[in-house]
């Protein structure tokens, strides 16, 4: 991985309380799963979007920095959650809200 962008991926992920590496925004996502993602995140907070459409180099390395092959991909205080699956059978659990409410601890 290149060590520019793989900096760039740290320091978004640390920098926002819940990121989310989509296919699109938070004004027009771009799928279904990118857009169910966003919908379970919202009501927990601001999430920090980022739309690996523009760029070939962050969809393809984000997928090396997780080791995930696919998109959308949730980081909670700096940690790898999963995709929407994942972050669907959480919210189901309550354990999403509870990841969040964590702060990283």
């Amino acid at each position: 991985m290149d060590p520019t962008l793989k900096a760039q991926f740290d320091e978004t992920v640390k920098s926002h309380p819940i990121v989310l590496f989509m296919k699109g925004n938070a004004l027009f996502p771009q799928c279904g799963f990118s857009a169910r993602a966003l919908q379970l995140l919202q009501p927990l907070g601001p999430v920090h979007t980022v739309d690996v459409l523009a760029d070939p180099a962050v969809r393809q390395g984000i997928k090396d920095y997780s080791s995930w092959p696919t998109i959308p991909q949730v980081y909670i205080h700096g940690k790898f959650v999963g995709g929407s699956d994942i972050l669907t059978e959480l919210a189901e659990r309550g354990e999403l809200q509870d990841l969040v409410a964590a702060g990283g601890k």
